[in-house]
């Protein structure tokens, strides 16, 4: 089947541009913007042959898994559009458990604390993993546009059907795991769950019920961390996210390290991450 909106997303008003192959859904939606593109309009494709993530890495999506970018020309302020990679990353997570409903996996050295039943987990700021490694990246990108508006491009690339190699972390596909659905599947979800994500959030006055909604989510919550900060490495225990999401360790000595930006690392990974 071909890529479809839910119904209530389509009720509300947003629209679908699917691609056979795109080079990144991110910037095709952002050009779109500054093209005049009014936004609520999803872009998604199977196929993305430029992607990238955070700090500019390299995203490949091969054949079969999900590229997809939701780009909004809000009126919100762009400050509050920070927090929305916490909404595209529990829309994931809800998109994932309706549509793989009985997932069982393992916790592994970079995902967080063992909990019977499994669950997709969250890991701070913008990934969700499954069996300890990670499955998607969330990437948040905007445009200044004419007289002083914004465009917003929300892409979530997950890994359906195969997951990258040579990568400095853990990755895994659900193809691996053992799940039976394709990124049609996944998307028509995702699309939904959404709706109800985006309207908690309420234009960043809702930002309670996320951190909130997040934390039932958390990967780590509690255990050791090693975290990355422009070159240097910050470690205690991860203790939650404050009211505006942020990272907070605890240190050995009692010191709470808040942390706005940076690369987390649990478990063993984090006795190993280099000083």
């Amino acid at each position: 089947m071909g890529f479809s909106l839910s119904p209530l997303a389509a009720s509300e008003g947003y629209r679908l541009a699917a691609f056979d192959r795109v080079g990144s859904t991110n910037a095709t939606a952002l050009e779109l913007a500054r093209e005049g593109d009014a936004g609520k309009i999803w872009l998604v494709s199977k196929r993305q042959e430029a992607g990238r993530g955070r700090r500019g890495r390299p995203w490949e999506t091969p054949e079969g898994n999900l590229a997809a970018t939701l780009l909004l020309v809000p009126s919100f302020d762009l400050k509050n559009s920070a927090t929305l990679g916490f909404v595209a990353g529990l829309a994931l997570g809800d998109a994932l458990d309706a549509v793989i409903p009985h997932a069982k996996f393992a916790v592994g050295m970079d995902g967080g604390t063992a909990r019977s039943g499994g669950r997709f987990e969250l890991k701070w700021p913008n990934d969700v993993l499954a069996d300890g490694a990670k499955l998607s990246g969330i990437l948040l990108e905007s445009t200044m546009l004419e007289n002083e508006r914004f465009a917003l491009a929300i892409g979530i690339g997950v890994n359906v059907v195969a997951s990258p190699r040579e990568v400095p972390y853990p990755a895994t596909s659900l193809a691996e795991l053992g799940a039976k659905c394709d990124a049609e599947t996944l998307f028509l979800a995702l699309s939904d769950a959404w709706m109800d994500n985006m309207r908690a959030w309420d234009e960043g006055r809702g930002l309670k019920t996320i951190r909130q909604r997040w934390l039932t989510r958390a990967a780590g919550l509690g255990s050791e961390v090693a975290v990355q900060v422009d070159g240097q490495v910050v470690r205690g225990v991860f203790e939650t996210i404050d009211d505006e999401c942020r990272f907070v360790i605890r240190k050995a000595n009692g010191e709470a390290v808040v942390i706005t930006a940076g690369d987390v690392h649990f478990g063993a990974v984090a006795s190993a991450a280099p000083v």
